[in-house]
């Protein structure tokens, strides 16, 4: 008697056959795929990079509230159940950094208590990571933060070029640091007509080693500006380059240790030839855009033609795009790691380079257990 079989043997499919998440797959069940992406920002425009980071990996943003009360209180409401599943959050920082700090701690502790799995930050571009070193009697806020985010729940963050790579020694938890590097460099080579003839420029010796970078990988001449316009640190009163005051007698003689000059920067000279050829200028962060104007006017008296900027954090807080419009740059290539729409319809020389996709592969393959090496092939340690 043949034996009976019940269902349709074609709808019956091995573990080892089902698709894996990648891109161009239609948007799944995300509740099946044991994670879920959720965005921390309460304003829309800041949003935007969580969109495409979802439409990318082909799952729906988590239904989630964020927004203020009328007493400037942060709430969060989470509208489905996270019990676990890994969760990602992608946090873009917009010009109000300290409530979008604690947008971040707060899902991240509501989460935490919703039973998540595991609470993984995706922070493009991370806060406060300029006050990373302890300066006179400050202290490094940037290892504060580390520590807040540890105790809300996170238990591994994504981040991007951040501004000294010891940071991820503040944490306690895995830090994925990505590059944009290549992203900007693929904007050289295909928006830059006759890059050939360029020169990467460096503003300050401490940003040479990133000039370098990309000086070997375009096959192109590197200059470095060294120098400044003016020197701020000499006119503040107090601190390690202040004199010591008046001498008084306390019971006993002080050692008498040698004098130490203060520093004293020169006027900015470029080291290397820029004459008749495009000055591209490469750094991390553009914020303040006082020092890249003036390092623009000098590149301009030393003979370059057109100035590029190119950066992987646009802050471009106060006047920068004023400023910009204004001064003797060409244009300037950021990320969208931090929103600034705002910017780019007041100064048309501000153009964004999309780097969703890396994002978005670095959290597929945390989910999946994958090897990060893929994301960092051709990448040095000094990098």
């Amino acid at each position: 008697m043949p034996i009976r079989r019940f269902g349709c043997h074609k709808s019956l499919v091995s573990r080892s056959e089902t698709p894996k998440l990648s891109y161009g797959y239609s948007k799944m069940n995300v509740s099946r795929n044991g994670y879920r992406v959720f965005s921390a920002n309460s304003s829309t425009a800041s949003a935007q990079l969580a969109k495409k980071i979802t439409e990318r990996l082909g799952v729906e943003l988590g239904k989630a509230v964020v927004y203020q009360e009328g007493n400037a209180e942060t709430r969060v409401d989470v509208k489905e159940s996270v019990r676990g599943q890994d969760i990602f959050i992608i946090q873009t920082i917009p010009r109000d950094v300290n409530t979008a700090i604690m947008e971040l701690l707060i899902m991240a502790y509501a989460l935490k208590t919703s039973c998540a799995k595991n609470i993984i930050g995706v922070i493009p571009y991370f806060p406060y990571s300029k006050q990373c070193k302890m300066r006179k009697r400050g202290s490094i806020v940037c290892k504060l933060l580390a520590s807040m985010l540890a105790k809300a729940g996170l238990t591994h963050i994504i981040t991007m070029d951040l501004h000294q790579k010891e940071i991820q020694g503040f944490f306690s938890f895995p830090v994925d640091n990505l590059r944009a590097s290549p992203f900007l460099i693929q904007y050289i080579q295909e928006e830059i007509p006759d890059y050939r003839n360029a020169v990467i420029v460096a503003k300050s010796p401490s940003a040479a080693k990133r000039a370098q970078s990309y000086s070997e990988r375009l096959r192109l001449g590197l200059a470095v500006l060294h120098g400044a316009a003016h020197n701020l640190e000499s006119s503040m009163g107090d601190g390690p380059t202040s004199p010591p005051p008046a001498r008084f007698n306390a019971g006993h003689t002080g050692l008498e240790l040698p004098l130490m000059m203060a520093k004293e920067k020169p006027p900015i000279t470029v080291v290397g030839d820029v004459g008749g050829r495009i000055a591209i200028i490469v750094d991390d962060i553009i914020d303040d855009v006082q020092e890249f104007v003036a390092a623009a006017e000098i590149l301009k008296e030393r003979g370059a033609y057109k100035i590029y900027i190119m950066a992987t954090h646009g802050l471009l807080s106060a006047e920068a795009p004023r400023l910009i419009e204004e001064s003797a740059i060409d244009e300037v290539v950021v990320t969208n790691t931090v929103p600034h729409e705002v910017q780019k319809l007041q100064c048309p020389k501000i153009k964004t380079v999309d780097v969703s996709m890396i994002l978005a592969e670095a959290i597929r393959r945390i989910h999946n257990g994958e090897s990060m090496a893929y994301l960092f092939r051709n990448i040095a340690v000094d990098d």
